[in-house]
Protein backbone atom coordinates (compact mmCIF):
# COMPACT_ATOMS: atom_id res chain seq x y z
CA UNK A 1 0.00 0.00 0.00
CA UNK A 2 1.47 3.52 -1.05
CA UNK A 3 -1.26 5.63 1.33
CA UNK A 4 -3.54 5.58 3.87
CA UNK A 5 -6.81 7.72 2.87
CA UNK A 6 -9.09 8.58 6.40
CA UNK A 7 -12.85 9.81 6.16
CA UNK A 8 -14.73 10.31 8.75
CA UNK A 9 -18.42 11.45 9.93
CA UNK A 10 -20.06 10.97 6.10
CA UNK A 11 -23.84 11.36 7.78
CA UNK A 12 -25.69 10.81 3.88
CA UNK A 13 -24.01 12.85 2.35
CA UNK A 14 -23.06 10.33 -0.42
CA UNK A 15 -22.49 12.70 -2.94
CA UNK A 16 -20.10 14.44 -1.28
CA UNK A 17 -18.51 10.73 -0.47
CA UNK A 18 -18.39 9.79 -4.22
CA UNK A 19 -16.62 13.33 -4.64
CA UNK A 20 -13.96 13.09 -1.74
CA UNK A 21 -12.87 9.64 -3.55
CA UNK A 22 -12.41 10.71 -6.65
CA UNK A 23 -10.76 14.01 -5.48
CA UNK A 24 -8.29 11.60 -3.64
CA UNK A 25 -7.88 9.57 -6.45
CA UNK A 26 -8.96 6.87 -4.13
CA UNK A 27 -7.52 3.22 -5.88
CA UNK A 28 -8.48 -0.51 -3.67
CA UNK A 29 -5.73 -1.94 -5.22
CA UNK A 30 -2.71 0.29 -4.26
CA UNK A 31 -4.77 2.51 -1.20
CA UNK A 32 -5.77 1.89 2.29
CA UNK A 33 -8.75 3.35 3.03
CA UNK A 34 -9.94 3.55 6.60
CA UNK A 35 -13.50 5.25 7.35
CA UNK A 36 -13.80 6.45 11.19
CA UNK A 37 -17.72 6.07 11.37
CA UNK A 38 -20.89 8.14 11.34
CA UNK A 39 -22.12 7.07 8.12
CA UNK A 40 -25.69 7.67 9.00
CA UNK A 41 -28.20 10.44 9.96
CA UNK A 42 -28.73 14.16 9.55
CA UNK A 43 -28.04 13.76 5.59
CA UNK A 44 -30.01 12.91 2.80
CA UNK A 45 -29.22 9.28 1.93
CA UNK A 46 -27.74 7.04 4.64
CA UNK A 47 -28.58 4.51 2.79
CA UNK A 48 -26.70 4.67 0.07
CA UNK A 49 -23.69 5.86 2.59
CA UNK A 50 -24.11 2.13 3.89
CA UNK A 51 -24.13 0.29 0.78
CA UNK A 52 -21.45 1.90 -0.86
CA UNK A 53 -19.51 1.64 2.46
CA UNK A 54 -20.13 -2.26 2.26
CA UNK A 55 -18.98 -2.49 -0.76
CA UNK A 56 -15.40 -0.71 -0.14
CA UNK A 57 -15.38 -2.75 2.76
CA UNK A 58 -15.40 -5.94 0.39
CA UNK A 59 -12.62 -3.62 -1.76
CA UNK A 60 -10.40 -3.84 1.34
CA UNK A 61 -11.38 -0.64 3.47
CA UNK A 62 -11.37 -0.85 7.06
CA UNK A 63 -14.33 0.28 8.32
CA UNK A 64 -14.99 1.71 12.09
CA UNK A 65 -18.07 2.16 14.27
CA UNK A 66 -19.36 6.18 15.35
CA UNK A 67 -21.43 6.96 17.50
CA UNK A 68 -24.21 7.31 15.49
CA UNK A 69 -24.21 3.35 14.24
CA UNK A 70 -24.10 2.87 18.14
CA UNK A 71 -27.08 5.10 18.63
CA UNK A 72 -28.79 3.27 15.42
CA UNK A 73 -28.05 0.02 17.01
CA UNK A 74 -29.63 0.78 20.03
CA UNK A 75 -32.80 2.18 18.81
CA UNK A 76 -33.58 -0.58 16.18
CA UNK A 77 -32.79 -3.85 18.20
CA UNK A 78 -34.08 -2.54 21.98
CA UNK A 79 -37.02 -1.74 23.36
CA UNK A 80 -35.00 1.22 24.88
CA UNK A 81 -37.67 4.14 24.58
CA UNK A 82 -34.36 6.86 25.83
CA UNK A 83 -32.26 5.37 23.33
CA UNK A 84 -35.17 5.36 19.92
CA UNK A 85 -36.27 9.40 21.16
CA UNK A 86 -32.91 10.10 21.16
CA UNK A 87 -31.80 8.85 17.62
CA UNK A 88 -35.35 9.14 15.93
CA UNK A 89 -36.20 13.03 17.76
CA UNK A 90 -33.01 14.08 18.16
CA UNK A 91 -30.23 12.85 16.34
CA UNK A 92 -31.07 12.99 12.45
CA UNK A 93 -31.87 9.34 12.73
CA UNK A 94 -35.35 10.26 11.22
CA UNK A 95 -33.24 11.72 8.26
CA UNK A 96 -32.03 7.55 8.03
CA UNK A 97 -35.19 6.08 7.93
CA UNK A 98 -36.28 8.52 4.93
CA UNK A 99 -33.95 7.35 3.12
CA UNK A 100 -34.97 3.27 3.61
CA UNK A 101 -38.30 4.85 2.28
CA UNK A 102 -40.34 4.54 5.82
CA UNK A 103 -42.49 7.89 6.06
CA UNK A 104 -43.03 10.11 9.52
CA UNK A 105 -46.12 8.16 10.00
CA UNK A 106 -44.58 4.88 9.89
CA UNK A 107 -42.05 5.86 12.79
CA UNK A 108 -43.60 8.40 14.78
CA UNK A 109 -45.07 7.66 18.28
CA UNK A 110 -48.55 7.60 19.64
CA UNK A 111 -48.34 10.76 22.20
CA UNK A 112 -51.28 9.05 24.02
CA UNK A 113 -50.33 5.41 24.70
CA UNK A 114 -49.67 4.74 28.57
CA UNK A 115 -46.06 3.28 28.24
CA UNK A 116 -43.44 3.25 24.80
CA UNK A 117 -44.36 1.08 22.10
CA UNK A 118 -41.48 0.82 19.18
CA UNK A 119 -43.00 1.72 15.89
CA UNK A 120 -42.59 -1.85 14.08
CA UNK A 121 -40.70 -1.44 11.21
CA UNK A 122 -40.11 -3.79 8.14
CA UNK A 123 -37.38 -4.01 5.83
CA UNK A 124 -35.15 -6.51 4.79
CA UNK A 125 -32.13 -4.27 3.35
CA UNK A 126 -32.54 -1.95 7.11
CA UNK A 127 -31.63 -5.52 9.23
CA UNK A 128 -29.06 -6.07 6.12
CA UNK A 129 -27.39 -3.07 7.04
CA UNK A 130 -27.76 -3.03 10.82
CA UNK A 131 -26.14 -6.49 10.48
CA UNK A 132 -23.00 -4.97 8.82
CA UNK A 133 -22.70 -2.14 11.14
CA UNK A 134 -23.21 -4.44 14.63
CA UNK A 135 -19.96 -6.07 13.48
CA UNK A 136 -17.94 -3.24 12.52
CA UNK A 137 -14.51 -2.53 14.71
CA UNK A 138 -14.11 -0.08 17.01
CA UNK A 139 -10.24 0.63 16.43
CA UNK A 140 -7.24 0.19 14.22
CA UNK A 141 -3.61 0.81 15.76
CA UNK A 142 -0.48 0.44 13.89
CA UNK A 143 3.30 1.00 14.60
CA UNK A 144 2.80 4.81 13.92
CA UNK A 145 -0.74 5.60 14.43
CA UNK A 146 -4.32 4.73 16.18
CA UNK A 147 -7.41 5.33 14.20
CA UNK A 148 -10.55 5.96 16.32
CA UNK A 149 -14.39 7.45 15.63
CA UNK A 150 -13.71 10.13 18.70
CA UNK A 151 -10.79 9.59 20.69
CA UNK A 152 -8.84 7.32 23.40
CA UNK A 153 -9.32 7.20 27.48
CA UNK A 154 -6.12 9.10 28.14
CA UNK A 155 -3.53 6.73 29.99
CA UNK A 156 -5.42 3.79 28.63
CA UNK A 157 -3.99 1.54 25.97
CA UNK A 158 -6.86 1.46 23.35
CA UNK A 159 -6.97 -2.10 23.62
CA UNK A 160 -8.44 -2.12 27.07
CA UNK A 161 -10.87 0.74 27.00
CA UNK A 162 -14.23 0.70 26.51
CA UNK A 163 -15.67 0.91 23.21
CA UNK A 164 -18.51 3.57 23.81
CA UNK A 165 -15.56 5.95 25.08
CA UNK A 166 -13.82 5.16 22.09
CA UNK A 167 -17.33 6.43 20.08
CA UNK A 168 -18.23 9.13 22.35
CA UNK A 169 -15.36 10.72 24.53
CA UNK A 170 -14.23 14.60 23.32
CA UNK A 171 -12.60 16.99 25.65
CA UNK A 172 -10.96 14.77 27.96
CA UNK A 173 -9.23 13.21 24.91
CA UNK A 174 -8.74 16.82 22.67
CA UNK A 175 -6.62 18.03 25.43
CA UNK A 176 -5.26 15.16 27.98
CA UNK A 177 -3.99 12.80 24.99
CA UNK A 178 0.08 12.87 25.97
CA UNK A 179 0.94 9.71 23.65
CA UNK A 180 3.42 8.37 21.14
CA UNK A 181 1.03 7.27 18.94
CA UNK A 182 -0.80 10.01 16.14
CA UNK A 183 -4.24 9.42 17.12
CA UNK A 184 -6.67 10.53 14.09
CA UNK A 185 -10.44 10.91 14.56
CA UNK A 186 -13.43 12.44 13.42
CA UNK A 187 -16.50 12.63 15.50
CA UNK A 188 -15.68 16.72 17.12
CA UNK A 189 -16.33 19.07 13.65
CA UNK A 190 -13.23 20.71 13.48
CA UNK A 191 -14.51 23.96 14.02
CA UNK A 192 -14.65 23.74 17.45
CA UNK A 193 -11.45 22.26 17.75
CA UNK A 194 -10.08 25.08 16.11
CA UNK A 195 -12.41 27.53 18.48
CA UNK A 196 -13.70 29.00 14.87
CA UNK A 197 -16.86 28.68 13.42
CA UNK A 198 -15.49 28.88 10.03
CA UNK A 199 -12.88 26.39 10.22
CA UNK A 200 -13.48 23.19 8.81
CA UNK A 201 -10.05 21.94 7.74
CA UNK A 202 -8.23 19.18 9.24
CA UNK A 203 -7.15 19.93 12.79
CA UNK A 204 -3.52 19.11 13.79
CA UNK A 205 -3.09 19.54 17.35
CA UNK A 206 0.48 19.75 19.35
CA UNK A 207 -0.38 16.67 21.36
CA UNK A 208 -0.23 14.62 17.92
CA UNK A 209 -3.77 14.48 17.41
CA UNK A 210 -5.56 15.03 14.30
CA UNK A 211 -8.89 15.61 13.59
CA UNK A 212 -10.68 15.28 10.48
CA UNK A 213 -14.94 15.75 10.94
CA UNK A 214 -14.95 18.71 8.46
CA UNK A 215 -18.98 19.33 9.62
CA UNK A 216 -19.62 17.87 6.20
CA UNK A 217 -23.50 17.35 7.14
CA UNK A 218 -23.88 21.06 8.40
CA UNK A 219 -22.75 22.83 5.63
CA UNK A 220 -18.68 22.41 6.27
CA UNK A 221 -16.54 20.52 4.10
CA UNK A 222 -16.00 16.46 4.01
CA UNK A 223 -12.12 15.73 4.50
CA UNK A 224 -9.48 13.47 3.45
CA UNK A 225 -6.77 12.87 5.38
CA UNK A 226 -3.98 11.10 3.32
CA UNK A 227 -0.87 9.50 5.16
CA UNK A 228 1.83 9.58 6.02
CA UNK A 229 2.04 12.57 3.48
CA UNK A 230 -0.70 14.62 5.86
CA UNK A 231 -1.97 15.95 2.48
CA UNK A 232 -5.46 17.16 2.71
CA UNK A 233 -8.12 16.26 0.28
CA UNK A 234 -11.85 18.33 0.90
CA UNK A 235 -14.94 19.14 -1.27
CA UNK A 236 -17.94 21.51 0.01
Amino acid sequence: MKRILVISDIHGELAKFEALLAAARYNSEQDQLILLGDYVDRGPDAKGVIERVMALKEAGARVLKGNHEDLMIKALTTQDERAWKRWAQINGGDMTLQSYGFTEADYALDENAESFTKPELQSDLLSEHLAFITQLEHYIETDDYIFVHAGVQPGVPVSETDPFTLMWIRGEFHTGYSGEKIVVFGHSSTDTLHGDSDNYHVYFGVNRIIGIDGGAVYGGQLNCLELPSQVVYNVK
